[in-house]
């Protein structure tokens, strides 16, 4: 017996596969049906879609946002802000960071060569970007995961993030795909205290889409639980100074582009009224107040379009933030994730609570909670996570469909 067990071949299969390419293989199945999404929303497409009848894939795939970022890669940022016929600032490419789409100029020039075919190479570059970084960014978050939760649950937690409602991201000409790789990055460090990194990661992050200053909000939280729990869980000095110091250059960082925004314009609230263009047409205040974009936008779906009161959405809004609390601090699969994971989710969601105006760029926007797959993957039920998995391929299809094949620019129908 021993003899047979020292010479029998090793086990082959699955689980004998190395992480990388493990998570690969269901990447690129993922991004295959995917892909099958947009040709199909492609050629359900009617006149009513800003795309119009014509629609192709690649459309999509540089449509929307993606228009400012291909503005930026070839024309930069406009030193005078474009002004309404009422003299209010307009949008512009200042809401945009420069990371991503400097990265996908670069990442477009060998593919200049391509420009017979109809694809801009900055088009090329842009896509090539966002789908090598989501691969990147599911691999990160599956090695998150490993450090709490077991190889099978952590493996259906990356495949539900690579295949979940905003997976057309992965895709398109958007950040959240480099965003995502940064931040889980920086999140998985934390977990192992290797702050090192980070200071590249933060201006990385701060950079290429809007939320480090979350991730300061998280820095701080995270350091003040490392200060009550130091008798059991051991605080070094070093520690000390670079969770002290990395949250600081958050807030620097977070604060920088709003300087930048004023200087090269001349005017200070350069970015503030860019963002605020964005939501003039769904309500009339002037200025930006923390957490007014939320009161405000309550007021409007609960008032204004469904008809049911502002009371009854002021309640439905506490409600769901009491709920969120709880969870976060109770439930048990939540709480197997390890406290790094719940602090992130805690902090971005009162940074979202905090800036931004609800509309259905809301699912988008709620992307980077996405290390919550893993506590979502945690019940071993084969039969469960088929069915979460069919879930998040119906949430996509319709997420893709409204988005895309209807296309229209109502503010509940942006991504």
């Amino acid at each position: 017996m021993v003899e047979r067990a020292l010479i029998a071949p090793p086990r082959r299969g699955w689980r004998t596969l190395p992480a990388a390419l493990r998570i690969g293989i269901l990447y690129v199945a993922a991004r295959a049906v995917t892909t099958g999404f947009l040709i199909l929303a492609a050629a359900l497409a009617g006149p009513g879609s800003r795309f119009g009848q014509d629609a192709t894939i690649g459309s999509f795939l540089l449509g929307w946002d993606a228009q400012w970022y291909w503005l930026i890669a070839v024309g930069g940022y406009p030193t005078e802000l474009p002004l309404t016929e009422t003299g209010e600032v307009s949008e512009n490419q200042w809401a945009f960071m420069p990371v991503y789409p400097y990265l996908a100029r670069i990442v477009g020039l060998p593919f200049e060569a391509l420009a017979w075919t109809g694809a801009p190479a900055w088009g090329v570059g842009a896509v090539v970007v966002s789908i090598v970084a989501g691969y990147l960014a599911c691999l990160v978050l599956y090695r998150m995961l490993r450090m709490r939760i077991d190889v099978p649950a952590a493996t259906w937690a990356a495949l539900f993030f690579a295949a979940g409602p905003m997976a057309a991201l992965f895709h398109v000409g958007y950040a959240e795909s480099l965003f995502l790789l940064w931040l889980f990055l920086s999140l998985w460090l934390v977990q192992r205290r290797q702050f090192g990194w980070l200071y590249i990661l933060i201006p990385l992050m701060g950079f290429t889409r809007p939320g480090v200053l979350a991730f300061a909000l998280f820095l701080g939280m995270y350091g003040i639980w490392r200060w009550i729990c130091r008798r059991r869980d051991a605080l070094p000095a070093r520690q000390i100074v670079h969770i002290v110091a990395l949250g600081l250059l958050a807030v620097v960082v977070g604060f920088s582009w709003q300087v930048l925004a004023g200087m090269a314009t001349g005017r200070a609230d350069a970015y503030l009224a860019t963002e605020l263009a964005w939501r003039r047409t769904a309500v009339s205040g002037d200025g930006f107040v923390p957490f007014g974009g939320f009161v405000e936008g309550t007021a409007l779906w609960f008032g204004r379009i469904w008809h049911v009161g502002e009371v009854t959405g002021y309640v439905v809004l506490a409600a769901s933030v009491l709920a969120v609390a709880a969870l976060l601090l109770f439930e048990p699969h939540l709480k197997r994730l390890g406290v790094e994971t719940r602090l992130w989710v805690a902090s971005y969601l009162v940074y979202l609570l905090a800036v931004f105006f609800p509309q259905s760029s809301i699912f988008r926007l709620l992307v980077p909670v996405s290390p919550v797959w893993g506590a979502i993957a945690l019940p071993r039920s084969t039969a469960y996570r088929v069915s979460v998995l069919a879930v998040c391929l119906v949430g996509q299809w319709w997420w893709i469909y409204n988005m895309y094949a209807l296309g229209n620019t109502a503010y509940w129908t942006i991504p």
